[in-house]
């Protein structure tokens, strides 16, 4: 096992003991190490945002962010569509609600803001997506918001499925739009591939 393949698997047990810690699924008797964790989670303010948006937000929207923090770590690659291969930023995407929510979703970014329903920057809430004009094109980006004005993505060649600030310059500048994908819709057809 390389350096990179341990630094993720580290990430994503790291975000896994913290996100049972968070969610006091912990029937392990406490360590230090998770105290530790535990209490840096605590002093950043994550347990305290993660409990709300579960109060909040419905089992489906928590279940989803909680699985894209899984992923914190895992490389991007172009047309990637998975853990072991990378992800792109839509094949991201398409992963986590097919993976969490059971809903396939188009393969590109644009079709996704196309089949999903448009919502105002304001009511964004976990589980919405959030699209920005990355590479000169309306909805040639697209994350997953988790909340505060933050995003998880994959974000680009040499970068690796991360969580960012939607208020950052970058990312205001190019902020596209937000979309919600309706609980009621079943499953979209996959896409065929354009050849």
């Amino acid at each position: 096992m390389n350096i990179g393949a341990l630094r993720r698997c580290g990430a994503q047990l790291g975000m896994s003991l913290a996100l049972l810690l968070a969610f006091g699924a912990g029937a392990a008797p406490n360590t230090e190490g998770s105290d530790e964790i535990e209490k840096l989670l605590q002093e950043r303010g994550v347990l305290g945002r993660v409990e709300q948006f579960r109060q909040r937000m419905g089992d489906k929207a928590s279940d989803l962010v909680v699985n894209a923090m899984g992923f914190l770590g895992v490389p991007y690659r172009r047309g990637g569509t998975t853990q072991d291969s990378g992800f792109d930023c839509s094949g991201f995407v398409r992963a986590m609600f097919e993976q969490t929510v059971g809903l396939i979703l188009p393969r590109r970014a644009s079709d996704q803001a196309s089949v999903t329903e448009k919502i105002s920057r304001e009511d964004l809430q976990p589980g919405d997506l959030v699209f920005f004009n990355t590479m000169r094109q309306a909805f040639s980006h697209v994350g997953i918001y988790v909340g505060d004005n933050k995003f998880i993505h994959s974000p680009r060649p040499g970068g690796e499925v991360r969580v960012e600030d939607m208020r950052q310059a970058y990312w205001d500048r190019r902020f596209n739009g937000a979309r919600r994908v309706p609980a009621e819709t079943g499953p979209a057809e996959p896409q065929k591939p354009k050849r």
